[in-house]
């Protein structure tokens, strides 16, 4: 049996944070959806970002909407997309809504059901293949998900292939309160929301996800509308926001506001120790993500993703013998 983690509070030291808040970049506007195999179809939501060093660790984010499937006719098969390698690399897949279905090469076979999700470690290589599950595909309904690829350091891009199976019950829930004019948690009223925390800490509570390098993945709910909230996000990490649903305001120092509109992305300067988020709609959903700069050269081509063009062609040439998979 698997116990329920308990839903916490966030700390505030003294009640009052001293915090720098950090100013936008860039917002990256919401992208065309294209289709990946025939069950998802994707927002690319970094665009032409992804790949590259501003995004780092993180390397590339597809998040499929909000899509309503018939349930499938008999003789059908499940849609989604067929056995495909992965090399230097880890995915991760967060499912909102409906459930995906995987299974590796190294023998891992999981479904992955709302509020779960997945961290795959390519590594040295695997092949995967990703499809709607067999029960959501007879009974279809609303399916939401999203995928993320998270650079592996140079060192650990040949590492042993690894699958993370990570349960909605086993990452634990952090409330969050509105922020007062000064700067401090109104921390005697009722909360506004709450953060998930899958992968680094917030707060104090760890989330689950291991990973090679310092990583931040957050799935934040604010349920009030034009709430203000806080979230401290360690300085020298690259932040980036992405709002799933509803609108954010992000406020800055000297009264700085900036609109972040649904599957919007918004780039933040390296420049203070917090974000400041007002909510534009009730339950506003964004996932906040981040983490330390590799620093690395990115090579990458189609499913693989190394730090040179012939560490490239060599995994095309492992796949292409048979010797990618050990």
């Amino acid at each position: 049996a698997i116990a329920l983690l308990p839903v916490t509070r966030a700390l505030s030291s003294a009640t009052t944070m001293t915090a720098s808040l950090r100013s936008i970049k860039q917002i990256l506007p919401a992208t065309p959806k294209h289709w990946v195999g025939d069950g998802f179809n994707v927002h690319p939501v970094f665009g032409n970002k992804a790949f590259t060093e501003e995004m780092s660790p993180f390397l590339m984010f597809d998040y499929v909407a909000p899509k309503q499937f018939k349930p499938l006719k008999p003789g059908h098969s499940p849609k989604g997309v067929g056995q495909h390698p992965h090399r230097g690399f880890e995915t991760v897949t967060i499912a909102f809504q409906g459930e995906v279905e995987h299974f590796d090469s190294n023998g891992n076979r999981d479904v992955i059901r709302p509020g779960d999700t997945q961290w795959m470690t390519a590594g040295r290589g695997i092949i995967h293949q990703e499809f709607h599950s067999n029960e959501f595909s007879e009974r279809g309904g609303i399916f939401e998900m999203c995928q993320l690829w998270v650079n592996l350091p140079k060192k650990d891009k040949m590492t042993k292939a690894g699958y993370q199976a990570i349960l909605d019950t086993n990452i634990p829930v952090v409330d969050i309160y509105q922020t007062k004019d000064g700067g401090s948690e109104e921390c005697d009223a009722e909360s506004v929301g709450n953060v998930r925390v899958i992968a680094g800490s917030f707060q104090g509570t760890k989330g689950p996800a291991s990973t090679f390098s310092p990583v931040e993945l957050w799935d934040v709910t604010i349920d009030n509308k034009h709430a203000v909230v806080d979230i401290p996000f360690p300085k020298e990490y690259n932040c980036i926001v992405f709002v799933r649903r509803g609108s954010i305001d992000i406020l800055g120092e000297k009264n700085e506001k900036r609109n972040v509109g649904a599957q919007a992305v918004a780039l933040t300067h390296n420049n203070g120790d917090a974000l400041r988020i007002q909510s534009g709609e009730p339950n506003t959903s964004v996932l906040i993500m981040g983490g330390m700069p590799l620093n690395e050269p990115i090579a990458a081509q189609g499913p693989f993703v190394m730090n040179t063009q012939k560490e490239i062609m060599q995994a095309n040439r492992d796949f292409q013998s048979g010797n990618f998979v050990r």
